[in-house]
């Protein structure tokens, strides 16, 4: 007999319109679910990067990360491999996996990306503003920012 698992999360339903946009790392970002929606289990952000942006080359240490593209293409680095995936394309990076990713291409990629356990959506939330920055991050603030949610900023996307 399976014994089932106790969890202390309810049903939650949010809707296109639920979420403010904010802008992160020159990413438009929508946050769909956190840790608190999800008793910690996992976070989603909706994301839409312009072409020739993306991370820089980081990796996690507390969570895993998922992408699903829903509209363009976005390029994937990790360990020396690269990756290009267009609509419906799912990407798996787990914790402790050097990684990052860009646009592709002439248009803007939308992407979901889910992240387990939760935890990563509070670093984006961290350094989101309401309106797109005009310049580029402040690296000291990244790296500091980033440290605290348990990712190491490794420098720029390898090529």
């Amino acid at each position: 007999m399976e014994t089932p698992l106790v969890t202390m999360a309810s049903p939650f339903i949010t809707t296109l319109h639920d979420s403010t946009v904010q802008w992160f790392l020159g990413n438009q970002v929508w946050q769909r679910a956190g840790g608190a929606q999800t008793d910690g289990e996992a976070g989603l952000i909706e994301q839409i990067t312009p072409p020739g942006l993306g991370s820089p080359y980081h990796v996690h240490h507390r969570e895993d990360e998922m992408f699903y593209v829903l509209e363009g293409e976005l390029r994937f680095f990790s360990e020396g491999q690269t990756w290009v995936l267009g609509p419906g394309g799912f990407a798996f990076l787990p914790r402790n996996v050097p990684h990052g990713f860009r646009t592709e291409g002439n248009t803007a990629a939308r992407s979901l990306l889910l992240v387990t356990p939760a935890g990563f959506e509070g670093f984006v939330q961290a350094l989101s503003t309401s309106e797109p920055a005009a310049g580029p991050p402040d690296l000291d603030i990244l790296v500091a920012t980033a440290a605290r949610f348990g990712l190491d900023i490794l420098g720029p996307l390898p090529e």
